[in-house]
């Protein structure tokens, strides 16, 4: 991946003295129900105009078109459902059609519709491992030619979308690094910029849409008055006016950002948009059209559209309805030429009047005739096409750089959006352990226990946690118990759980629970434990020091700031009593970590960053930390999420393992330093036992320990983002792959590993 230039423009407009500029209010003037909503596009067409959104639900993930005839609610003609959706967008007369393309979650294939009846065109094409947050279509008029701008974890991909021989492709003209992870674009023809923004942030970023295979010079375009949640531009005459989201208002600003005006969403209370776009064209009922976009409000999630018209003639600004994006110059010039095998761009040649091939990426030579793979496929496949590896068996991912194995078991459908799981081990038999999940989803929020073969036990209400984390061997008083614990998003409290079966408990404010010897978790006196005020809680993990011999909690929130609490036992009830807080990392966003108690450690994951390890006891420095793998460093990527140690037979010996969300895959390391790199491999689907395969997965844990027939090598717990099921479609509810580690280790690696371990013979 090629480096960004980045550069900051003059802001001499955001601080200009001006006159003060008029402000409109934006009604709703239809919306839809209730969908899980992030991102608009629209489909300009005269019978039957349409707002087209994604669909981030698990089981009705894709997305859904919307007419825009006037009705409210707005009215639905059709719903796609290829798997969980955040991006979609249009393209016209490509071929004679007009396209949809959306890229799934799941699976991180585009996918090609006709847009005039939203069904599917061929079959999935031009897969592109990561976790992508933005995508826009640009279609310069000089060449007519179509591209595309997927945006990610701090980079962007340049496709071109083509017709060839009755058939589509989407070809990769290069991919280059961004400052911030896009969460919105737009594209201005007139100015012949692309646009960008990253989450939390009111900077906007822009570079210039070229037909090249060079790296764009980025630059700030200009900030916000608060942080930008969309972006559109609305195509004028002459020049385009650039529209900007900030919760409940749009800012108008030109392309030289200077401020217009604003618009203020009225209509319902407590209003957030996102995901804007702009229908241009009249409609029956909108004669100067709509602003479209994604909204949370008082009312709920879903999609709705504002009228124009009246908000443009309060601000003063010129409307363009004659605007047609399938207008091109009546003798376009393309650069994509026979001369460079279509798979390049043809550039004069300086002086002389001869021509030179600037390829493509995968494509290479004179006249890019030929192609190549990066990494050569990791010595693990073939190169059979651009950028395309025929992977050996037991290999796959990007570039075949990855070990394949397979789940042997999966936890039983159960709640929403999953994400961090815990292995406790019975101290009486380990083959009668639990597993113990977190679903920080408000529908079924809480933790849920498993058996060693999936079966739910138990479900346990709890404030929306995230992480989930074992304490053994806690002195309460007379009593050695075990604990769980979870940092909870609803109520940014620290939970704690005591272990019962078969039923489920309603819990209103705990979060520390106990587990008791037979597998299941009750309430504890104490169990809620307050943080800090103005602190919203992220992930946790827990630490014995072996030093004093007293028990922590860590929680972070994602500003980067860690907490440390020592976990005591006072007048008969748990307390928390705080002891040191620290930035974690280079300041990214943070939320998996584990400690390493052998060592003193705590290893955390920077998300879009990095691994670090930092000394866990509490008057340790944590003014640095040990940088154990860094995204971009060829075998580290992004988001780094969960953390998990499988220990040795003593501390040298062992490994961690990380998950990497954006390319649904985990490394290992050595957890002696300096931490060498073992491998990374990822969870393909078990046809035989028709267990799906583990997608844009999250949390992660694992034990070396012999557990029963069952796990006689240890086992490794996953969460996987989309559950999908073997007759096909996703399930609502969430599950959890159960891998065997010595799958993961291999023979000799799995040699290292403590089999006997009992993480209670060191309390």
């Amino acid at each position: 991946m090629k480096p960004f230039n980045l550069c900051t423009s003059s802001l001499a407009a955001c601080f200009a003295v001006t006159a003060a500029v008029p402000e409109v209010d934006l009604p709703i003037s239809a919306r839809s129900d209730e969908v899980e909503s992030d991102w608009t596009t629209v489909f300009y067409d005269a019978a039957n105009p349409a707002l087209i959104g994604n669909d981030g639900g698990a089981s009705t993930g894709g997305f859904r078109v919307f007419s825009l005839d006037g009705s409210t609610p707005l009215s639905e003609t059709k719903h796609q459902t290829p798997g969980r959706t955040k991006l979609v967008t249009t393209a016209y007369d490509i071929g004679g059609k007009d396209l949809i393309v959306t890229i799934a979650q799941p699976d991180s294939f585009f996918r090609l519709y006709d847009a005039s009846i939203a069904e599917q065109i061929g079959e999935p094409l031009a897969r592109t491992l990561g976790d992508w947050s933005a995508l826009c279509a640009w279609r310069p008029q000089s060449s007519g030619e179509q591209y595309l701008y997927l945006f990610g974890k701090r980079q962007a991909v340049h496709f071109l979308l083509k017709e060839r021989n009755s058939s589509f492709e989407i070809v990769e003209i290069r991919t280059f690094e961004t400052p911030v992870e896009a969460s919105s674009c737009a594209v201005s023809l007139s100015a012949n910029s692309i646009y960008f923004t990253g989450d939390d942030d009111p900077s906007i970023y822009t570079f210039e849409a070229t037909e090249s295979t060079a790296v764009p010079e980025i630059r700030v375009l200009g900030e916000a008055d608060d942080d930008v949640t969309g972006l559109a531009v609305y195509t004028g005459r002459e020049l385009d006016y650039l529209l900007v989201s900030q919760e409940d208002v749009v800012a108008v600003y030109d392309t030289s950002f200077t401020l217009l005006g604003s618009m203020t969403f009225t209509g319902d209370e407590d209003i957030e948009v996102q995901g804007l776009n702009v229908y241009q064209a009249p409609t029956q009922s909108y004669a100067a059209g709509v602003l479209t976009y994604a909204i949370e409000s008082g009312s709920g999630e879903g999609f709705a559209v504002s009228s124009l018209e009246a908000a443009f003639n309060g601000l003063g600004l010129e409307l363009n309805t004659a605007f047609d994006p399938r207008s091109q110059v009546s003798e376009p010039s393309t650069p994509v030429c026979a001369e460079c095998n279509f798979s390049g761009f043809c550039q004069a040649g300086g002086n002389t009047s001869e021509l030179s091939c600037s390829c493509f990426a995968g494509f290479s030579g004179a006249d890019c005739a030929a192609f190549t793979c990066r990494n050569d496929c990791s010595n693990h496949g073939q190169c059979v096409g651009a950028n395309l590896c025929q992977c050996e068996e037991g290999w796959g991912g990007l570039y075949c750089a990855f070990k394949v194995v397979q789940p042997v078991a999966e936890t039983d459908a159960n709640g929403g959006d999953g994400d961090d799981p815990a292995i406790w081990i019975s101290p009486t038999d380990k083959s009668e352990s639990r597993i113990i999940t977190t679903t920080k989803s408000e529908i079924g929020a809480g933790l849920s226990v498993f058996d060693l073969s999936g079966k739910i036990l138990q479900t346990i209400e709890a404030g929306e946690p995230n992480n989930a984390d074992v304490v053994y061997g806690f002195q309460a008083g007379d009593r050695t118990i075990d604990l769980v614990y979870a940092a909870c998003r609803a109520d940014n409290t620290l939970w704690y759980v005591k272990s019962d079966v078969n039923h489920v408990t309603k819990l209103t404010n705990f979060s520390i629970f106990e587990m008791i010897a037979n597998g299941t978790l009750q309430t504890i006196a104490g169990g809620i434990q307050p943080t800090k005020d103005d602190y919203d809680v992220y992930g946790s993990c827990v630490y014995r020091s072996r030093t004093s011999g007293k028990q922590y909690l860590f929680v972070n929130a994602k500003s980067a700031e860690y907490l440390q609490f020592e976990l005591s036992w006072v007048n008969d009830a748990l307390q928390t009593t705080l002891v040191r807080n620290f930035t974690g990392g280079s300041g990214g966003q943070v939320e998996g970590c584990v400690s390493d108690e052998a060592n003193g450690w705590i290893i955390i994951g920077e998300e879009p960053h990095a691994l670090w390890r930092y000394g866990a006891e509490p008057d340790d420095d944590s003014n640095e930390g040990f940088l154990i793998g860094e995204v971009g460093d060829g075998k580290m990527y992004a988001d780094v999420e969960g953390v998990t140690l499988v220990e040795g037979s003593s501390a040298d010996k062992g490994f961690i393992i990380v998950s990497q969300q954006g390319v649904s895959a985990y490394n290992v390391y050595r957890r002696a330093a300096p931490h060498e790199y073992v491998e990374t491999f990822t969870i393909y689907e078990n046809v035989e036992l028709g267990i799906d395969a583990v997608t844009n997965t999250d949390g992660v844990t694992a034990v070396g320990a012999a557990l029963g027939d069952a796990f006689p090598l240890g086992l490794l717990v996953v969460h996987d983002d989309a559950n999908q099921l073997s007759e096909g479609g996703t399930s609502s509810e969430a599950s959890f792959k159960l891998v065997s580690l010595g799958d993961v280790l291999g023979d000799e690696l799995i040699g290292e590993v403590d089999r006997n371990w009992d993480p209670r013979a060191m309390q």
